[in-house]
């Protein structure tokens, strides 16, 4: 059986720091699967969806050694990031949209573990959230039910059906922002606590530059922040510690291990633009700095 599958669409990025614009390819899958590839390796699949007219990326993530199967999609995710000198801070517009995923063309997917990579509101269904409950533990990324388009512009909204999602869920990735969203509550723990009253056990809490807490089973694993020689782009941070993470978990290590392999990874990917570029052994020392 694959180790990990990561499910979500690659996105064309137009970022927009202080210092320089750039475009680059992105999207969680595209986040996830670049960090992947820089690891050792383990059974990996990319399932995306974009247009024809983008399938260099894909060849792209081929070259690199990544297994991908594409669903056709109508149009390719199009976002423009603008961040502040604080890089926590970002606006977004999306300029085109691609087809949601559907549980008929996910149906054949299994794996250790499966992530969803969401970046708008309808990407995923419950139904797909259904039909891969099962087929391995389901990892899903709050970031895109949060948010929706209308016209170019990106709003926040609540996580419609968000409690019958959370009967398939079995880890959840959350920032800071998310928290308050989907729980209403700031304090960490009272979060966790009403997380866990919903049924999530596994809850990845990232929270920028302050590090991470992991809430599994009614225990908190606090994961600290490394800090970088420089920061360039922030960009993918949260996907890359998803894929740090899973990718951790999946070779056995314990919460805290993982958490830690998985900050590390992003303390190094946000000092250059684009995805996680660096190896496992940059990894570790930064882990033993």
């Amino acid at each position: 059986m694959i180790d990990i599958c990561c499910i979500g669409h690659i996105t064309l990025d137009k970022i927009v720091t202080p210092d320089k614009t750039a475009y680059l390819n992105g999207g969680t899958s595209y986040y996830v699967s670049h960090a992947i590839s820089k690891l050792p390796p383990i059974s990996y699949k990319l399932i995306t969806s974009l247009a024809q007219s983008e399938m260099s990326a894909v060849d792209d993530l081929r070259a690199a050694g990544i297994d991908v199967d594409v669903i056709p999609s109508r149009n390719t995710v199009y976002f423009e990031n603008r961040y502040e000198a604080n890089m926590n801070n970002r606006t977004q517009r999306v300029l085109a949209k691609a087809d949601p995923f559907t549980a008929e063309s996910l149906k054949d997917v299994y794996a250790r573990y499966i992530h969803l990579g969401s970046l708008l509101a309808d990407d995923f269904s419950i139904e797909v959230m259904k039909q891969l409950k099962g087929h391995g533990t389901l990892s899903v990324d709050a970031q895109g039910f949060l948010r929706y388009v209308d016209g170019e512009k990106v709003y926040p909204c609540q996580w419609q059906n968000k409690l019958e999602a959370f009967k398939y869920i079995d880890i959840l990735k959350v920032n800071e922002h998310e928290i308050e969203s989907l729980t209403g509550y700031t304090d960490l723990r009272q979060a966790a606590k009403q997380f866990d009253d919903w049924g999530i056990k596994e809850v990845l809490m990232t929270l920028g530059s302050y590090g991470s807490v992991i809430f599994v089973k009614g225990n908190f694993y606090e994961i600290p922040a490394y800090k970088p020689t420089k920061i360039e782009d922030a960009t993918g941070c949260g996907d890359t510690y998803a894929a740090g993470y899973l990718y951790s978990r999946a070779k056995g290590a314990g919460y805290v291990e993982a958490g830690k392999y998985a900050a590390a990874m992003c303390t190094l990917k946000i000092e250059h633009t684009g995805p996680f570029d660096r190896s496992e052994t940059d990894i570790y020392n930064i882990i033993r700095k």
